[in-house]
């Protein structure tokens, strides 16, 4: 099974272009977080997303909540795709795609417990994918991502079986778990920051490594 290949926490246009080399199909671009790895400027964000070419999709992971926010900072980085990482309501993400009707929706579910099933599954009606990862919500900091631990798969697939969008899996893959992953949830796509990093530098090797234990991944 193929399957897409979303490589986030990118840190530069280098960065970016070592990924798609590889075959990724996406790439992330962290902007403010409560917590976690990857947080770049915006200024960097702008650079980066300029600079990658059609088709790849360039995802602004953004940990704002106010859809009037979250619009002007698409607008002013210019990605397009949006990555939605609280949890949001389907009023703010119908406001945010009336004023970007041509900018793609994913949202993030934080897989913890059968409530994040079901609001994965009532929410993928407002968005064009979900990304499942395995933040925690409740924390006295908020862990919305780049946590570097897996979820329960199990709860991951109840989710893929029955969203009404493609679903990528992100969590604590790596090269070596990346296979049972995909056996376990068959996602669309998976997504991944920490396991392709050391001393938060992208790693040639790491990433070479892990496009080689995967299917090859389409870029579309």
């Amino acid at each position: 099974m193929r399957v897409r290949v979303k490589v986030c926490c990118i840190r530069s246009v280098e960065e970016a272009n070592l990924a798609i080399s590889y075959g990724a199909s996406a790439i992330g671009l962290v902007s403010a977080m409560p917590s976690g790895p990857g947080m770049v400027d915006e200024s960097v964000i702008i650079e980066v997303a300029a600079s990658v070419p059609p088709p790849i999709a360039t995802f602004l992971l953004t940990s704002e909540t106010d859809p009037e926010k979250i619009v002007d900072q698409q607008r002013r980085c210019g990605t397009n795709t949006l990555q939605l990482c609280d949890h949001l309501t389907s009023d703010v993400l119908d406001s945010i795609r009336k004023e970007l009707p041509g900018i793609r929706l994913v949202q993030v579910v934080h897989v913890e417990d059968g409530a994040s099933v079901e609001y994965a599954i009532s929410i993928s009606k407002h968005v064009d994918a979900l990304l499942l990862d395995s933040g925690k919500l409740s924390a006295p900091v908020k862990e919305l991502g780049g946590t570097g631990r897996t979820h329960d798969w199990k709860l991951s697939r109840q989710i893929r079986d029955s969203a009404s969008v493609p679903v990528f899996l992100a969590g604590g893959l790596n090269e070596l778990n990346v296979m049972d992953a995909i056996r376990a949830v068959e996602p669309f796509g998976i997504d991944l920051c920490s396991g392709l990093r050391e001393n938060k530098q992208l790693i040639e090797s790491k990433v070479a490594a892990f496009f080689s234990a995967i299917p090859r991944s389409p870029r579309a």
